[in-house]
């Protein structure tokens, strides 16, 4: 039976209500580094951790909220090895065993699933579990270990074509080694984050240039008290 995962969960929350917030924050729009911080409300809950973005930095990315930024700063385009800056819904986890005790929904990346960066597909940014007529694709499956456990970052809803596709904050290959636009970290600090995480509290990330975290803390003045 040939089935299509959603690449995002939906929710009909009001963006604005989130309990459980993932702060990552780089120095610039350029480096392939940043710090990730997680909050229950102005409460951080997890020591910064040292995260690897995308090898050329950051560009802009389709997310559930826009802040307002400079017009020619770099956007999020399929390829571009940028990892995507904005405010997105955190969706599924994801992991290569056949279930996980979490508070949020979770897929398990056997040797079928995939997902379609495919920008002529229209099954672009999304799961499926056959390749037939796809020409690019990513499996979820993988030879190493980065898939192992990851969630799902609720880029491109819209599938706008060629605005970057199949983005998921995952295990590092190695340290401090840049990624093609995910955001990556060490085992043990993806797994406090995946064991923390709680659907009901409408957990979301926050991916930006440092120079944006005053538009951060008008959305999220909570933030600013830490």
């Amino acid at each position: 039976m040939i089935k299509v995962f959603l690449i995002l969960i939906s929710f009909s929350y009001c963006l604005l209500s989130a309990q459980q917030i993932v702060l990552v924050v780089a120095d610039n729009f350029d480096t392939s580094k940043a710090t990730l911080s997680a909050y229950d409300g102005d409460k951080q809950v997890l020591k910064d951790i040292d995260v690897n973005i995308g090898k050329n930095g950051l560009g802009w990315g389709l997310g559930v909220k826009k802040i307002t930024h400079n017009t020619n700063e770099p956007l999020k385009m399929e390829g571009d090895k940028k990892a995507p800056a904005g405010i997105f819904d955190i969706g599924f986890a994801f992991g290569y065993q056949d279930k996980l005790d979490l508070n949020i929904p979770y897929i398990h990346a056997n040797d079928n699933l995939l997902c379609v960066d495919d920008i002529n597909s229209r099954f672009y940014n999304r799961f499926v579990n056959f390749d037939s007529g796809i020409k690019n694709f990513e499996h979820m499956k993988r030879k190493d270990q980065q898939y192992k456990y990851g969630l799902v970052v609720v880029h491109n809803q819209q599938q706008e074509k060629k605005r970057g596709s199949c983005i998921f904050l995952h295990i590092e290959k190695e340290k401090n080694h840049p990624t093609v636009g995910c955001t990556s970290m060490k085992e043990k600090d993806l797994l406090k984050i995946l064991k923390w995480l709680d659907k009901e509290k409408n957990p979301i990330l926050i991916q930006v240039p440092k120079i944006y975290l005053p538009e951060v803390y008008k959305l999220y003045p909570e933030l600013k008290k830490n």
